[in-house]
């Protein structure tokens, strides 16, 4: 994807984008098409950041668990095109197994209206007050209320509902029942709307077409380009440096890790005290591991569900969500429909985790851990896909430190920082004139829908700023 190194680039652009996960993308892209020369450089060979994908043997497999609202069809037709936009989704069969309860959902609000009524004999007027509740949640309100007290205050005592409500969001963006309930409310509804959808053809094909939109649109795309530093003239930013290059621009906008964009890529001199010790308090979400599985080529599997969150634990808990002897999981099925033009069979075991289980060990020990990783894996598989070990071809692990390879993200963080990042974000434009962020940031950003359409608002700032600065 796009040309690798610093090859054939302008001497300076209007705007250089670091980063090219969705939000970098559709900032790339809106800005672009306004009229701004925009050069988007990505240090990896591909695009797409976790809304990736890899290559093994025949296989094909997208990075992370795959699901989002229908908001990202309206997302996708107003700022990419309406071929992307016609191909997301829904997926209806998620299921639920744990000791608590076995169901399955469309993950709409009529379905999940009905199970909270009739399966968990929650009274009618509560499930209505809640579902009216975190609809109207949004971030201006003020709210500091956490999670854990959204759900006591509705569901008193009801961990089996809780669980119901709060699993799958977790493993959406990493949020706990302690972080703000506005972090749950507003994904919760958005998926609550017409429930979980995905691309039809998977990233590599949604990759393909948006680097097409892309160029079209005149960006110029550079990939296995490492930035290692942001420039500054006179307090405000100059450019980048690259590769070993400088390259000039008026505006820079970060899709990379909020910290390391703050406390590596700038010179200490640059940032003010405050602003920088406020940075290095700012907590990182936590990270996660995933279980590529490939079936063979001759090899079918029968329908069981497009999502399995499946659980051991008898209570949910996010620590044990955390912790390295896995006892939460969600298999992310690909059935040839999802990506019809490669037809074959993968599935995707996805776990939250945190970084410092896997950084401290030995080389034999992390490999002795990723084996067992996989083992353990297919043998809660094997509940589901009787005979999984015959059906399989390939077997690969990613850990937090695969994460951090790849993305550079400070702990691997797959969900980007804690809510207060958010603040620091906004803020960055008018501590650091001409340094923008649009990367995960206060896990209300988190996930597709929310990058990009965070991409969307970036760019419009980034044109504000360009405009004012000519003025």
């Amino acid at each position: 994807m796009g040309i690798r190194g610093l090859k054939n680039i302008r001497d300076e652009y209007d705007v250089i984008v670091i980063g090219a996960g969705l939000g970098g993308l559709t900032c790339a892209n809106m800005l672009a098409r306004r009229g701004n020369t925009v050069l988007l450089l990505e240090h990896h060979t591909l695009l797409g950041g976790l809304a990736a994908y890899f290559r093994r043997k025949k296989h094909i497999f997208d990075v992370a668990l795959h699901g989002f609202p229908v908001g990202m069809k309206k997302t996708c037709r107003k700022y990419w095109n309406r071929d992307i936009s016609d191909r997301i989704v829904p997926l209806t069969g998620i299921r639920f197994d744990n000791p608590q309860f076995q169901l399955e959902t469309d993950y709409t609000k009529e379905s999940f209206i009905k199970i909270l009524i009739e399966k968990f004999g929650v009274p009618q007027e509560a499930v209505a007050e809640f579902f009216e509740h975190t609809r109207r949640m949004n971030f201006y309100d003020g709210d500091n209320s956490t999670t854990r007290e959204l759900f006591q205050k509705f569901f008193p005592g009801r961990e089996d509902v809780w669980r119901l409500l709060m699993e799958p969001i977790t493993y959406a963006n990493g949020s706990t029942l302690d972080d703000p309930a506005i972090s749950y409310g507003i994904v919760f509804s958005n998926f609550m709307d017409k429930g979980v959808y995905t691309f039809r053809g998977g990233t590599d094909l949604l990759m393909k077409m948006m680097e097409e939109e892309l160029l079209k649109s005149g960006v110029d795309i550079r990939t296995k380009v490492l930035v290692e530093k942001i420039t500054m003239e006179n307090g405000r930013v100059t450019g980048v440096m690259a590769n070993g290059e400088h390259i000039r621009t008026r505006a820079v906008v970060s899709n990379a890790n909020l910290k390391r964009t703050v406390l590596e890529m700038l010179d200490e001199e640059a940032v003010p005290a405050d602003f920088r010790k406020q940075t290095e308090k700012l907590r990182v979400n936590n990270s996660s591991c995933q279980v590529y599985i490939g079936i063979s080529e001759n090899e079918k599997i029968d329908f069981i569900g497009d999502l399995l969150f499946t659980s051991t634990a008898e209570k949910f808990s996010e620590n044990l969500m955390l912790d390295k002897n896995v006892t939460s999981r969600t298999f992310s099925v690909y059935y040839p429909s999802i990506r019809p033009e490669h037809n074959r069979y993968a599935i995707v075991s996805s776990s939250n985790a945190r970084y410092e289980d896997w950084s401290g060990l030995t080389e034999q020990q992390y490999r002795a851990d990723k084996e067992h990783l996989a083992e353990d894996t297919l043998d809660h598989l094997e509940k589901y896909v009787p005979g999984i070990r015959k059906k399989i071809d390939h077997l690969e692990v990613a850990t937090p430190l695969t994460f951090k390879y790849y993305t550079r993200h400070i702990g691997g963080a797959s969900f980007g920082t804690k809510f207060e990042g958010l603040e620091i974000s906004n803020r960055l434009p008018e501590r650091i004139p001409g340094l923008f962020f649009t990367g995960s940031v206060g896990i209300i950003m988190s996930g597709w829908l929310g990058a990009a359409n965070y991409g969307v608002i970036v760019s419009n700032n980034v044109e504000r700023f360009l405009k004012n600065s000519n003025g």
